[in-house]
């Protein structure tokens, strides 16, 4: 029994003194000085260390005093000192086997006891992988299935909150300059060629691709029955009337200048000074009279230009032949491409500007949908089907991706540097199952020894 305690103590002491030496020894495939496959090895790590090397130390003496009792014990016993040192003799070897068994126990999680190759020993480093996988499993099923997350979200009330938080005014500025921000960042990011390309290409596209004479065609049989177009009229009759009163030799010249040339000079005078006159009448009598007979003929004319935008084929061809023409020209094409410029410089403005009307709106309608999630039940259940349709959709979705984070970071840890960080983290409660181990196992042997004792005389 000594020999063996005393290479318990022998082991405790080459454990203590080794490890430092070996945290520095660089291991094969391992990470950089003071970080070991994956960890990272810091002062912490080194505390809690001589820790878990204080309780060894205070359980395997413990063990030392335990079989110190024991043969002081039986010396006692030989000597004729008493019945007593039956029971304190029983006690003390109980406590050994208590101790010897737990500390087995308990350097088989993380080496091989003594060196031997014993079954079911060096757990941790021989079943490091497999550890990674059942907890990449137990992970899997417990935390990332599609019930436990809509029972977790559901129990949080995220809508309800959320409205709340929304509500308060402070929160409600702070998101808006955190958009802001963001927005500022994403159109700074954006190279304008690159959107400008990208909104050109969409425009023509969905131009092309949409025929636009019947949609023109409903439009103008609208204004023209509404009589939208009238002030249009009355403007061009007006213009053309203020026109030919300021150019009223411009006109009769050009009548004069069409004359044939074997007409007198006066008589094309006249017959220009009487075109002018007569134009001039027809003018002002168009403007000046709403019921004037042009302005039905215009009317029917719209009306009827409308039908044939809607139903002609040979008009709507030739409105989409006008269409791709007007599109196609390198002009336009740059009327959209440069768009893109001004409402980017038109959206960073209003971003930049706190009391500007697009964040003045956003601001307004945050608020207003904190105070209806905070209020409104209905909204509060949409918005959390909402978060919880997108959950379940991510961890049912990407659940192997996620639990393999696990498994493949624990499968690319030193399995020796593992098991030394979770010895480190965990070693010194395990020293007091050594601790209870000789303790109760004491209390056991005595227990046993005194009922033995009484019923066997």
């Amino acid at each position: 029994m000594r020999g063996t305690v005393g290479t318990v103590e022998r082991m405790e002491r080459t454990e203590a003194d080794t490890a430092p030496q070996a945290e520095r020894v660089p291991v094969p495939g391992a990470a950089a000085p003071g970080q070991a496959g994956g960890f990272v090895l810091g002062v912490a790590d080194e505390e809690r260390r001589r820790a878990v090397r204080r309780m060894k130390t205070l359980a395997t003496g413990l063990l030392l005093a335990v079989a110190v009792v024991y043969a002081l014990a039986k010396w006692a016993e030989s000597a004729g000192a008493g019945g007593w040192t039956g029971f304190v003799a029983a006690a003390a070897e109980a406590g050994m086997v208590g101790a010897l068994a737990d500390w087995f126990a308990v350097t088989a999680l993380f080496k091989r006891p003594m060196g031997l190759p014993i079954p079911h020993t060096a757990i941790i480093p021989t079943k490091k992988d497999q550890l990674g996988q059942s907890l990449g499993d137990f992970v899997g099923e417990n935390f990332l299935s599609a019930e436990v997350v809509r029972r977790r979200l559901r129990s949080v009330g995220i809508g309800r909150r959320l409205g709340g938080w929304l509500a308060e005014p402070r929160n409600a500025d702070r998101v808006t300059e955190e958009l802001s921000t963001a927005l500022r960042g994403a159109l700074t990011v954006l190279r304008d060629s690159d959107v400008q390309a990208v909104v050109g290409e969409a425009i023509t596209r969905r131009a092309h691709a949409q025929e636009i004479a019947p949609g023109v065609g409903t439009l103008l049989d609208k204004v023209v029955a509404e009589g939208g177009h009238r002030r249009v009229v009355d403007l061009v009759v007006a213009r053309a009337h203020d026109w030919l009163v300021l150019h009223a030799d411009s006109v009769m010249t050009a009548v004069s200048g069409g004359a044939p040339g074997w007409t007198p000079r006066f008589v094309d005078r006249k017959v220009g000074d009487r075109v002018y006159k007569e134009l001039l009448r027809f003018v002002t009598e168009m403007r000046d009279m709403p019921e004037h007979p042009a302005r039905g003929a215009i009317d029917r004319f719209l009306r009827d230009f409308a039908d044939d935008l809607k139903s002609d084929p040979q008009t709507r061809a030739k409105v989409e032949r006008l269409k791709s023409e007007v599109l196609g020209r390198g002009e336009v094409q740059d009327l959209i491409a440069s768009a893109w410029g001004s409402v980017r410089a038109m959206i960073v403005a209003a971003a930049e500007d706190e009391r500007s009307e697009l964040r003045l709106r956003v601001r307004a309608a945050l608020l207003s949908l904190g105070r209806r999630l905070a209020d409104e039940e209905r909204l509060q259940q949409k918005v959390d089907g909402w978060l919880e349709g997108a959950a379940v959709y991510v961890v049912t979705t990407y659940q192997s991706e996620i639990t393999s984070l696990i498994t493949d970071t624990v499968a690319g840890w030193d399995a020796e540097h593992t098991s030394r960080k979770i010895e480190a983290h965990i070693g010194r409660d395990l020293q007091f199952i050594r601790i209870n181990g000789t303790v109760v196992g004491a209390l056991a042997g005595l227990c046993i020894y005194a009922v033995s004792h009484a019923f066997g005389g």
